[in-house]
């Protein structure tokens, strides 16, 4: 159920409680009466009640915030590392001094709030 707005999310409440009190349908939800009519609204409710309102629709918070579960990207140098067995001494040493030059740049930073 990709892109589901605030809007849909409050249709989609009205639509499953039916016939049903809002006061029967937010307590069995875990919300009160006032906080499931807003949202019915299209009023965005805090992250508990959203939590609890997803569960009870059986949806995924996700699609309504409009974020997915990414697939973790390979960086482009561990591709590199796995096309040859060993590192050439050279591309071995720079990388070293890559690391430790990050490193003290980390140290650097990390003292001014980073």
């Amino acid at each position: 159920m990709p892109n589901v707005n605030i809007q849909m999310l409050g249709r989609m409440l009205i639509e499953k409680r039916g016939e049903r009190g809002i006061r029967e349908v937010a307590a069995e939800i875990g919300v009160s009466p006032a906080t499931l009519s807003r949202v019915e609204r299209a009023y965005l409710p805090d992250l508990e009640t959203f939590s609890k309102i997803c569960q009870w629709l059986g949806i995924n918070p996700s699609d309504v915030l409009g974020v997915g579960v990414k697939t973790p990207q390979i960086p482009k140098v561990a591709v590199h590392f796995k096309k040859e067995a060993a590192l050439a001494p050279a591309t071995a040493q720079a990388l070293a001094q890559m690391v430790l030059a990050a490193h003290r740049a980390w140290l650097v930073t990390d003292g001014e709030g980073s």
